[in-house]
């Protein structure tokens, strides 16, 4: 394949909009999928990590058995903005490192491209990665039922997390290509299919 058509794509959405649905179909495409809060987790077990994490936050960030608490790491940066990229200096370094060596990685093996899954694509910048982001749309009613569901969110929970990140308005326009997430996954694959064409065929990438 040729290199002009490797692509580093971004995935961008609402809490609850399906992007690791789609991440998971751009996998079976062909695309090496970085999962940012895989990584996160992963980085957070380290030892020296561990360490930086209590210097910083103190003991309540970890739990009965001595392991990060990513509940209480949550709680103790949430609407606090120093704290915030406090703990973002002590992850995204090393989460950088390891999507650059994904990248090259996935290169060398020739694959179609590398999909970065992270929950605040935008917020933490890493939209500067990526040769284009996608943004899942999704009607606001699913994205409750699916937190409702599957993690035990009120509503009220799911507009306090949202209230703390960037507009989803300005998420969509800074994106490359938009993804209607209100079908099934028939009609999901379809629609990365397409979104995929568009932006392999952008200006710039012929």
């Amino acid at each position: 394949m040729p290199e002009r058509h490797f692509l580093i794509l971004g995935l961008a959405g609402g809490v609850g909009s399906g992007k690791s649905a789609v991440a998971r179909i751009l996998g079976e495409l062909g695309y090496v999928v970085s999962d940012s809060d895989a990584g996160a987790r992963a980085v957070l077990e380290r030892a020296h990590v561990i360490e930086e994490l209590v210097a910083a936050f103190g003991d309540g960030v970890l739990d009965g058995e001595g392991k990060p608490d990513r509940r209480a790491i949550a709680d103790a940066v949430f609407g606090n903005e120093a704290k915030r990229k406090q703990l973002e200096s002590i992850v995204h370094p090393r989460l950088h490192e390891e999507r650059t060596a994904l990248i090259e990685s996935a290169r060398a093996e020739h694959a179609a491209g590398v999909v970065i899954d992270a929950p605040l694509l935008f917020e933490a910048g890493v939209d500067t990665e990526c040769d284009a982001v996608i943004f899942v749309d999704t009607p606001r009613e699913i994205r409750l039922r699916r937190v409702v569901e599957g993690r035990g969110w009120s509503e009220a929970e799911l507009a306090r997390r949202e209230a703390a990140q960037m507009p989803l308005g300005e998420k969509r326009d800074r994106s490359g290509a938009v993804v209607a997430n209100d079908g099934d996954l028939a009609d999901l694959r379809a629609r990365v299919v397409s979104a995929l064409e568009t932006l392999k065929h952008a200006p710039g990438r012929e």
